[in-house]
């Protein structure tokens, strides 16, 4: 039974027309509104998102060398034959180093090396005699053009004439690193080794290096009244004019002189050398044994290289001069 006055929970409940304009019941606005406070949402103490700018950034660069990179492959496809050229150049570098070619790293002179230099090391105790020679004649050619450059100055100072000076300052410019590449360095990378090839080149530029310091010992009138040189007829015609400057000469031609003595020696010597390049031992060649397996290997190498590239690149080349041709 019911009791009397219980409200009735039907009568109470409101009619709501979907289609109406009416607002929604107050009850549903509330939990409405709770909603987006309970998540947080459009207060003050709510939490914020930063989005950093680095990440914006990194992503411009790494367009950039995407770019960049895109850009380097064309340019290479445009040229093959020699991005296979640059792989051919490597792989041979790369088996240089492997098989254990030494390497040339400047260590002379100790407090501002410039050149690689190590005989003790690297010679063959058979040879280190002959390299000490022919260092020690790399050592005086230096010393005879330096000096030269020094009397040459004094002969400018009392009224010798500028041009000689400028002659001078070319020879010991020319003439110093010239000596070094043309015939040093092949005889030393002869040496250690054990290439017949270079020992021919040394002999090549020794030969001219000989002719050179005769001519400087004598110093015919040829250039400028040959004064440019500390030669014999220089000093004589210098000496009649001044003496300062006379005796300045006259001890350059001493030097020249001993020079060209020096380098008679050093041909001397490594001829010897030279006419018993393939004996077997030590002993038999009079201390100048060369081994020729390194150097076989060496310049086969080296050989192999250069035909490859070669053959790249008139393969190459041939190609695209057909593929015009025949697109046109």
């Amino acid at each position: 039974m019911n009791r009397r006055g219980d409200p009735n929970p039907f009568d109470q409940e409101e009619e709501v027309n979907p289609f109406a304009n009416s607002a929604a019941p107050a009850s549903k606005s509330r939990l409405a509104s709770l909603v987006p406070e309970a998540l947080g949402f459009g207060r003050k103490h709510d939490a914020n998102v930063d989005i950093p700018l680095d990440a914006m950034n990194d992503s411009k660069d790494k367009e950039r060398e995407l770019a960049s990179w895109e850009a380097d492959l064309k340019r290479r496809e445009q040229f093959p034959f020699l991005l296979q050229i640059f792989n051919e150049l490597n792989l041979f570098l790369c088996l240089n180093n492997t098989a254990g070619v030494p390497s040339d790293d400047r260590n002379w002179p100790p407090f501002f090396p410039v050149i690689h230099h190590d005989i003790a090391n690297e010679i063959p105790i058979h040879a280190q005699r002959l390299q000490y020679l022919a260092f020690a004649s790399w050592l005086g050619i230096v010393f005879c053009l330096a000096f030269n450059v020094i009397a040459v100055t004094v002969c400018w100072i009392r009224g010798g004439g500028v041009k000689i000076f400028f002659l001078a300052i070319i020879y010991a410019l020319l003439g110093c690193p010239l000596s070094y590449v043309l015939w040093y360095r092949p005889l030393y990378r002869a040496m250690r080794t054990d290439s017949a090839l270079k020992f021919s080149w040394f002999f090549l530029f020794y030969l001219m290096h000989i002719g050179f310091c005769i001519v400087a010992a004598i110093a015919p009138p040829i250039v400028f009244q040959g004064k440019s040189f500390t030669g014999i007829l220089s000093a004589i015609s210098v000496f009649s004019d001044h003496v300062l400057p006379g005796i300045f000469y006259l001890v350059g031609f001493v030097f020249f002189c001993l020079e060209t003595l020096l380098s008679f020696w050093v041909l001397q010597v490594s001829s010897n050398c030279h006419h018993h390049f393939i004996h077997i031992t030590p002993e038999s060649s009079g201390g100048c044994f060369l081994n020729l397996s390194s150097e076989v290997i060496c310049e086969s190498r080296a050989k192999d290289f250069f035909l490859s590239v070669f053959d790249v690149f008139l393969y190459r080349f041939l190609s695209e001069v057909l593929g015009r041709s025949s697109s046109l």
